[in-house]
């Protein structure tokens, strides 16, 4: 790989690493870090450098904080300043799948949402492209949707479920514009990056690429477009293969399965005073691997999570984080379902010997995945700790990301999984799925429901022949869209995330405030709203009249029975 792939945040002494990042984030001038990397330069880097760097040694290389303020004003801009609002060309009244919602609350809410879309359109302006070196943000051609929020760029996996409620809303175009953003970043960088900026070049996201191309040629049949782009899809799996992937030996056999790993000293610029502070309680030894698995961590979306604390000497603290040790189920699962659709594309190009070659992929990691993490006492997948050599038999959704993926060869799967969220006790919550059931005060863990993380359960479990999976998946989409209604309802917003754990809130933890917007969760609603429109109430307790919601909410033993006579 050429310098530029391989230490993509060298290109920024400002906005990556060096003694102006250092000190501006450790005189903590902002609440949140995010804010100053998010900056642009008000003049060339190379004189922003200049000038501070005579500043610094002028103080001894500690600028008081009052001149450190007034340097940043008078070199950088507000935040935001390198985007503008954009109201998609291809958003329209009433898309078709509002009427398919039978609550007249629940369509009115729909409309909302489909509004939002406008919201959250963004736009970049020319001098990102003429001036690149001045901005964190990387050029893209195309304007697309953010999250929300402190999140004003794209991000990577969150796109996908962002893309699949603008394909409901009819919203072809702009789907394509994002996906030939996220095509160009891989022929630039060799892969998707977290999101839109240089200092999220060193890691990458879940890899959804090839499933946001698959979603975008449902809808459109535009063949052209993947011929254009299939090799650059599988450029961005090449990289997972090249620099993700770990063997695992078990009783005599070698498998082959991936991980998040970011093989990168130095904090975070986006977080880089709590890193460095993380740091300091560590011997100085320990700090380089501590900040390289804080960012495998922040590759895997969950930051963070007890998910990458388990099994390490400090099970409870952040600092003991190990990302890299542990082989993820849902990554691989998204990897299993990435090369059973690019064996597809390339049937459907004509390329018989790379339709092959992914199929042969997808039956390997699929043995890998059944031999490596699948438990079959349990009825669910589990991460696999590579230095303890077992399964963390911890509750998370994504232990069932396979079922979502089509990742199995068991039939009876869908009942075993069933059986493992009943034993879990996970159906007895009622305003969402949690996202683990351990109380770390870190964003990923309960009381915390992502909707992500619903969708994996919910679809997984509907695309399931057993009718009690489907009532059980119409159940959990009823509880969730519940939560949303009601927090918009009281607050007129979309959130991030929601704690569960007394009624439905905006969610709470980790290393910020709660986020408005939002993204995928907009996404989630409306692809719950058009797969059960005939049937979700927003009254909140209409669901628990009927005999199966209830056993499926509060009794999940006496669904089995009720649905059996």
């Amino acid at each position: 790989m050429s310098t530029r792939k391989s230490q993509p945040c060298m290109r920024s002494e400002i906005y990556c690493h060096g003694e102006l990042l250092h000190q501006v984030q450790m005189a903590k001038l902002y609440q949140d870090d995010k804010q100053f990397v998010d900056m642009p330069l008000s003049i060339a880097p190379e004189q922003v450098l200049q000038t501070f760097t005579e500043l610094s040694r002028d103080h001894n290389h500690s600028i008081p904080r009052e001149q450190l303020q007034a340097f940043v004003q008078e070199h950088f801009q507000a935040k935001g300043q390198e985007l503008q609002p954009w109201t998609p060309a291809d958003w329209k009244d009433s898309p078709q799948f509002l009427q398919k919602i039978s609550d007249a609350k629940l369509r009115v809410w729909a409309g909302q949402l489909h509004q939002l879309w406008k919201k959250l359109g963004k736009k970049m302006k020319p001098e990102v492209l003429s001036h690149p070196e001045r901005f964190s943000l990387i050029y893209s051609e195309h304007p697309f949707i953010v999250p929300g929020g402190r999140f004003v760029e794209f991000y990577y996996w969150d796109s996908y479920w962002v893309m699949e409620g603008l394909l409901l809303s009819e919203m072809a175009e702009t789907v394509k514009g994002m996906l030939q953003n996220f095509l160009d970043l891989v022929k630039t960088y060799g892969h998707v990056p977290n999101g839109g900026r240089v200092y999220y070049l060193q890691r990458s996201q879940p890899p959804l690429l090839t499933l946001m191309m698959d979603c975008y040629l449902t809808h459109t049949n535009d063949t052209t477009f993947l011929q254009e782009n299939i090799e650059t899809l599988a450029l961005e799996l090449d990289f997972w293969t090249k620099n993700r992937t770990v063997s695992v030996s078990l009783e005599g056999k070698n498998y082959l399965l991936n991980r998040y790993y970011v093989p990168y000293g130095g904090p975070r610029p986006e977080s880089y005073s709590k890193d460095t502070e993380l740091a300091d309680t560590l011997p100085e030894g320990d700090r380089e691997a501590l900040w390289a698995e804080l960012k495998a961590g922040a590759e895997s979306g969950w930051d963070f999570s007890s998910r990458w604390l388990i099994g390490g000497p400090n099970p409870n603290s952040l600092s003991g984080i190990r990302t890299s040790k542990l082989v993820p189920v849902d990554l691989n699962a998204f990897l299993c379902q990435a090369e059973e659709l690019m064996s597809k594309f390339y049937s459907r190009l004509g390329n018989d010997s790379q339709a092959t070659k992914y199929r042969t992929l997808r039956a390997q990691r699929l043995a890998a995945l059944n031999a490596v993490l699948w438990d079959e006492e349990t009825g669910a997948w589990f991460d696999y700790d590579l230095e303890n050599k077992k399964k963390n038999q911890d509750f998370y959704p994504s232990n069932l990301t396979p079922l979502w993926a089509g990742c199995f060869s068991d039939p009876g799967v869908a009942d075993k999984a069933l059986k493992y969220l009943e034993d879990s006790r996970i159906l007895t919550y009622q305003y969402g799925i949690p996202t683990s059931l351990q109380k770390t005060g870190q964003q990923w863990d309960f009381p915390n429901a992502w909707a992500p993380l619903q969708d994996l359960v919910i679809r997984g479990l509907a695309k399931a022949p057993l009718p009690r999976a489907q009532e059980v998946a119409f159940q959990l989409a009823q509880n969730w869209i519940r939560t949303n209604f009601d927090v918009y309802s009281q607050k007129s917003a979309m959130y991030e995330k929601y704690d569960i754990s007394n009624g439905g809130q905006p969610g709470g933890g980790g290393e910020y405030e709660v986020q408005e917007g939002f993204g995928w969760t907009n996404g989630v609603v409306l692809m719950l709203l058009d797969r059960y429109g005939d049937r979700l109430t927003s009254g909140a307790q209409l669901a628990f009249l009927d005999p199966h919601c209830l056993a499926a909410t509060l009794l999940p033993s006496l669904l089995f029975s009720l649905l059996s006579r």
